[in-house]
């Protein structure tokens, strides 16, 4: 059985993971998709479905909360005007309710190690208090020591997804190389990041933007790490786009739009190397 952890802050992550045509947010999802085929996936339960025993991590052990203008109130319904997210909702609350989202991991534990897990996920974000995790120098830690043991043909995998992927591409090592540095990835386009913040910004201010409205995109952030920029790969076409690194067990996505193609090549990829680990036991 894979055992995945998923790396989180106290608040803030993208609760649902969902793709949602009639949402601001997902306006460029029109060009291809209709009202009747949402796309949704809550990583939770799409590992638990594929019979992986899965952990969460926060700081300090505290129970995390996911950003809850995506989930109730005035904002969750002009983001979701026709309610397309409600079934993905109440993933999230069967999730939130699970022993293991109630009693996560601690990252900032001495002794915590990330050499038990088969796959390290990353999730999205965009409210300000996932910098904790972003800027967290025990996470930069912690992941430069496991992200070189993905290198194929290693038994360890990463994924990540948006502002996930700055979590990756911020943990540098001792001569201050991201661990991205040499890898292909992709993240939150720019022209997506833009779009989000400037068609909400009227009600919603900068939130969208999760270093605040001056701060450069998601995007830049991310090439500004990589050994060349071409290594960023992106499409602004928002049908469903992954990343697969050819030398490590490393998979990206941009947004909520990838992500339940992102999960299946997860599933098959944490699936075939917890298989080839117990063959050659």
């Amino acid at each position: 059985m894979a055992k995945v952890l998923v790396m989180m802050a106290d608040y803030g992550h993208d609760p649902t993971g969902v793709n949602n045509a009639n949402s601001i947010v997902g306006l460029l999802h029109r060009i291809a998709f209709t009202n009747r085929h949402p796309e949704t996936a809550v990583p939770y339960s799409a590992f638990k479905e594929a019979g992986f025993n899965v952990s969460f991590a926060t700081e300090k052990g505290k129970s995390t909360q996911c950003d809850t203008r995506m989930l109730q109130g005035i904002t969750q319904l002009l983001l979701d005007p026709q309610g397309a997210a409600r079934p993905v909702i109440q993933q999230y609350n069967t999730m939130a309710a699970s022993e293991e989202w109630q009693h996560p991991l601690a990252w900032s534990a001495p002794a915590f190690t990330l050499d038990a897990f088969d796959l390290v996920f990353l999730p999205g974000g965009h409210e300000k208090s996932v910098r904790q995790i972003i800027d967290s120098e025990a996470v930069h830690r912690l992941l430069v020591d496991f992200f070189p043991k993905t290198r194929k043909p290693g038994a360890k995998a990463v994924g990540a997804v948006c502002h996930g992927v700055m979590v990756l591409s911020e943990a540098k090592d001792a001569e201050g190389r991201s661990v991205l540095h040499g890898c292909t990835t992709t993240t939150l386009p720019a022209r997506f990041e833009q779009l989000a913040f400037w068609g909400t910004r009227v009600f919603l201010g900068d939130y969208y933007k999760t270093y605040g409205a001056c701060s450069k995109d998601v995007e830049d952030l991310v090439r500004k790490e990589l050994a060349d920029p071409a290594h960023l790969k992106s499409s602004l076409i928002p049908t469903p786009f992954v990343v697969e690194d050819e030398n490590f067990n490393y998979i990206s996505a941009r947004f909520p739009g990838d992500v339940r193609l992102m999960f299946e090549k997860l599933v098959n990829l944490a699936g075939g190397l917890r298989s080839g680990k117990a063959e050659a036991a």
